[in-house]
Formats: C-alpha cells, sequence, structure tokens
C-alpha cells in the first residue's frame, strides 16, 4: 500500500541526503527544502505548497504534480513534460527556471507570475489563452507553439518567428514587439 501524508509541514529538509519516500503528499508544506536531483518519480504531490525550495536537476518521471504552488522556487533543468499528465496544475509566484521544459505539454492550467524563464523550451506546447505576467522569458523557446490569444503584454526578453508559431489573437506590447521582429533582421529605431 503506497503512503498517504497529509496535511504534513517540512521545513529546511535536505532532501538529496534524506530520500523522498514514495507516496502521495496531500495539502502538505516544504519551505525551505532541498530536492536537488532527486528523484521524485512516481511521487504524488496533491495541492501541495513549496515556498523556497531548490529542485535543480530533479527527476520527475510520473511525478503527479495536481495544484501545486511554488513560490520563490529554483525549478532549474526539470522536464515537466515527464510528469504524469493526468490533472497536472500548478501556479509559480517569483521563480527561477532555467534549461527546463514544457515540450509539447498542454498548459491551460498553469499559471505563471514574476517568473524568470531563461531558456525554456517551450516547442510543441498549446499556450492558448496562456498569460506570461511580468515573466522575463530570455532564450526561450518557442518553435510550432500555439500561442492563439496568448498574453505577453508584461513578459519582456521574448524573440521568436511568427510564422513558426499560431500567434492569432495573441497580445503585445509596443515595448515587446522587437522580440516578433528580430527574425526578419529589420531596424527599429
Amino acid at each position: 500500500m503506497i503512503p498517504l501524508f497529509e496535511l504534513e509541514s517540512y521545513k529546511g529538509i535536505d532532501f538529496s541526503a534524506d530520500d523522498v519516500t514514495i507516496g502521495h503528499y496531500e495539502e502538505c508544506t516544504f519551505v525551505n527544502c532541498s530536492f536537488a536531483k532527486v528523484d521524485l518519480s512516481d511521487r504524488k504531490f496533491i495541492e501541495c505548497e513549496f515556498v523556497n525550495c531548490d529542485f535543480s536537476l530533479s527527476v520527475l518521471n510520473q511525478t503527479a504534480l495536481r495544484e501545486v504552488y511554488f513560490k520563490e522556487c529554483k525549478l532549474i533543468g526539470l522536464h515537466f513534460e515527464d510528469c504524469h499528465s493526468f490533472g497536472f496544475s500548478m501556479r509559480c509566484e517569483g521563480c527561477l527556471f532555467t534549461a527546463s521544459s514544457f515540450h509539447g505539454m498542454m498548459l491551460k492550467t498553469v499559471k505563471l507570475a514574476d517568473c524568470q524563464l531563461h531558456d525554456v523550451d517551450f516547442e510543441g506546447a498549446d499556450l492558448s489563452e496562456f498569460v506570461f505576467d511580468n515573466c522575463d522569458l530570455q532564450g526561450a523557446t518557442f518553435e510550432h507553439t500555439t500561442l492563439k490569444n496568448a498574453d505577453f503584454r508584461t513578459a519582456t526578453n521574448y524573440t521568436f518567428h511568427p510564422e513558426h508559431n499560431g500567434i492569432k489573437g495573441a497580445k503585445f506590447s509596443l515595448s515587446g514587439i522587437r522580440g516578433l521582429l528580430k527574425a526578419y533582421e529589420i531596424i527599429i529605431e
């Protein structure tokens, strides 16, 4: 039988030294914990909150993330496309994503605010009606990505080729228009 952990609180634990038990974690809180290089495969996190946690290079094979909240976490080198797709939903605020991937995912149940998404792979993802709320997208990859009605108005540093992505109805700020026109090698003054 798979253990169930409910309403537990974990603070300052280095799970790279003390492995995360395979189980279901429901409404648990993790504060200042390190999951760096930890294999989180087959764990379920449901309505859990992670604050100031480090997930650098964690393994997410069939990991369930359902209604999970990440605040000011390091989410570096993660392959979210390896997560269990059923019920996948997360909200991230003030997080650092570097070299992570959402390749081919449908992201209607993901909310990002005030995040750095440097060198993140969104290739083939469905970001219809997605809002990049004050997000820095430096080096993010958008190729064959569905961006229908997506909102980039407060996003910065994005660059992608409009003809290689579905952008019908997407919203952009005038200051961010350079990122759309860079592929055409024109001069904007």
